[in-house]
């Protein structure tokens, strides 16, 4: 396989509610479906391959050659199935647990954990596997198949409504059944012969729904492919793909329980299906912040893939903003609070690329993975440039750079304390610091070729980042 850095420019359209531009640099290529991005709390990218496997990106770009786990034996995969979701344990540093959400042989849900020893290994054994939870599937599709750990401690695990179309069986408001649902589990603990245990606080089950299965936090989800948890907030987020016309976006805070997300009463805010155990009252339901239609939405559009909320420091225009694709139009959207009211934005379509799920880096960079490419990709933000940047009056040069390049203030009385300069997957590649001067000389000999973010820090402490490129 080859790995290189390349740039996809793109612009949104001008009707749209605000005018954010974004790029995307390709991190690595050659996955076989990539679904999922993953860190462990280090400076390592996972991605869940479908058949089965987990491959590590490492910090320089290069891809391992041997998988990071390999169950493919124990996979079934295709369509909606397969290896579907990774989370990494908060203490994995000192225990070396992962957990996994696939499609066993017989076509129904496991969620299982791993361990690697020692912790910081590339590779773990597929022996270590402890199954912690195993649900029926009663169709081939709406697996969900996300894991994402809270800010609780808690594994959560979104199941979809367990198939077919319309959800026949009424499953996801059928709380003595884990399908459409979000669960919440201890993983810390066991209790009652179960590899977890039930948090005292999960809402069942309670009086009025004494049969209510216990590890069930929320209700009414149709197939919550992909879901994230806001690293400042911790809210809840996630993208719940539609039936027939209407993908929603959900957000909650982390502590609210029972949640009712409508399906199959409702998809999105409209009516679907009222005929079976729907509440009487809409207050009881919880509607989506945002939604788009398949049609009506500009391109075709047909499933959504839920992302993050952008909280890290690199791209300071993204502060805030929620990224999402959707899979049928090559569509990234992006969500931005305004006044309590969420803008709901499109790029243009990045063809090719099938956009499947979205990562955070251990810095809070974000990744989007292409499962018709097989390609990893960083989202950066257009408006960096490489020209001159003037909110510091900085002037970079030359820009593009083959072996060296000058920081310089155009401003004397401006003095450059630090500059870092950071690859694509925010590791810092070069640090200049405690300097005195109005212009710096760099080195850049011993950068490889490619796309490099560079923050240069006055004395002040005023910053900006600003793309690098080197040839």
């Amino acid at each position: 396989m080859k790995f290189h850095t390349t740039i996809l420019v793109l612009l949104l359209f001008p009707c749209f509610l605000f005018s954010q531009e974004i790029e995307l640099g390709l991190v690595a290529s050659g996955f076989n479906d990539p679904l999922s991005i993953r860190n462990a709390g280090d400076d390592r990218l996972f991605i869940v391959e479908q058949g089965g496997h987990i491959k590590i990106i490492n910090s320089d770009g290069s891809v391992n050659n041997t998988s990071f786990l390999d169950i493919d034996s124990k996979v079934l995969s295709g369509g909606e199935r397969g290896l579907l979701g990774l989370a990494f344990h908060p203490q994995y540093a000192s225990n070396g647990y992962f957990y996994v959400n696939y499609t066993d042989n017989n076509g129904d849900t496991v969620v299982s954990r791993y361990t690697v020893n020692p912790p910081n290994a590339n590779t773990a054994s597929a022996s270590t596997e402890l199954i912690l939870l195993t649900v029926s599937q009663p169709n081939s599709n709406h697996n969900g198949g996300d894991l994402a750990f809270g800010n609780d401690g808690y594994l959560y695990i979104g199941l979809g409504d367990g198939g077919s179309s319309g959800d026949p069986g009424d499953r996801a408001q059928d709380l003595t059944t884990l399908l459409g649902k979000m669960l919440r589990i201890d993983v810390n603990s066991s209790s009652g012969g179960l590899n977890y245990a039930i948090p005292a606080d999960n809402p069942f089950p309670n009086a009025q729904e004494p049969n209510a299965l216990p590890e069930i936090w929320a209700y009414g989800l149709r197939n919550p492919w992909r879901f994230s948890f806001d690293r400042q907030t911790h809210d809840l987020w996630i993208g719940d793909v539609g039936q027939g016309q209407i993908e929603e976006i959900d957000m909650v805070p982390l502590n609210q329980a029972a949640v009712n997300y409508g399906w199959r009463c409702y998809e999105g805010n409209q009516v679907y299906d009222t005929s079976g155990n729907c509440p009487s009252d809409t207050s009881e339901l919880t509607f989506p912040i945002s939604q788009y239609t398949h049609s009506s939405s500009g391109n075709f559009k047909c499933s959504i893939t839920g992302g993050y909320r952008y909280r890290g420091t690199a791209q300071p225009n993204f502060s805030g903003l929620y990224f999402f694709a959707d899979y049928c139009s090559n569509e990234i959207g992006i969500l931005e609070n305004n006044g309590g009211t969420w803008n709901m934005t499109f790029t243009e379509p990045f063809s090719g690329n099938g956009w499947t799920g979205f990562g955070e880096d251990v810095t809070g960079e974000i990744y989007i993975a292409g499962i018709d490419s097989g390609n990893i990709y960083r989202i950066l933000d257009a408006s960096l440039g490489i020209a001159e940047n003037t909110l510091l009056q900085i002037k970079m040069y030359p820009n593009p750079a083959s072996n060296s390049f000058i920081v310089k203030s155009n401003n004397p009385q401006i003095v450059i304390e630090s500059i870092h300069i950071y690859n694509l997957q925010g590791k810092l590649i070069k640090s200049i610091t405690k300097n005195t001067a109005s212009e710096i000389h760099i080195d850049t000999k011993s950068l490889a070729a490619g796309l490099y973010l560079t923050e240069v820090i006055s004395k002040s402490g005023s910053k900006t980042t600003h793309k690098l490129l080197i040839k």
